[in-house]
């Protein structure tokens, strides 16, 4: 479950990076990688490591620091 939880945070981590260039897909993307974030942390609980969890965790802080500072969570 740990390369799962792993492939999934990579994934989700390059979408946010790639819509991080273009502002105006930025806070599109923001919300497409923080649903992809969460599913690869729930992926990662299972597992007995603890590096996909940690990955999930810092995509999920990313967006959630982009939605913020763009104003798409209020």
């Amino acid at each position: 479950m740990n390369i799962l939880s792993k492939i999934v945070g990579i994934v989700g981590l390059i979408l946010l990076i790639v819509l991080l260039i273009f502002p105006v897909l930025g806070a599109v993307g923001s919300w497409i990688a923080l649903p992809i974030g969460i599913f690869g942390l729930i992926l990662g609980a299972f597992s007995r490591k603890s590096s996909g969890r940690t990955l999930n965790i810092v995509l999920i802080i990313i967006a959630l620091v982009r939605l913020w500072l763009g104003g798409g969570v209020v």
